[in-house]
């Protein structure tokens, strides 16, 4: 498998530590196994910002990745949601923390 650049999405709103932790496993995970990672918990530490510009800064990250690395729950995220369907539209490999698809990409 070569190497890939790897956005994250999930939820954080509303959950311990804005999910963070997540976030920070995944990361590790997938850059052992060698490839880019883009983690929105490392593009906006400040967890007083406003979502809208989270959001702003964390798209324009998101386009310039291969695939899109979701956790569980992002379903129930307005913002992984959105970065799911940008995404998906632009042909971004989708895959799903403790798919197949996914194990794939840690190894």
């Amino acid at each position: 498998m070569s190497t890939l650049r790897i956005y994250i999405a999930g939820p954080m709103t509303g959950l311990p530590d804005l999910n963070f932790p997540a976030f920070h496993h995944a990361t590790a995970l997938l850059r052992k196994a060698g490839h880019t990672v883009i983690n929105p918990a490392e593009i906006n530490p400040d967890v007083t910002m406003a979502w809208h510009k989270c959001m702003r800064a964390d798209i324009a990250q998101l386009v310039t990745c291969d695939a899109i690395y979701l956790l569980p729950g992002w379903q129930a995220s307005k913002g992984a949601t959105l970065e799911h369907h940008i995404a998906e539209r632009l042909g971004m490999l989708v895959a799903m923390q403790k798919t197949a698809e996914l194990m794939e990409l840690a190894s």
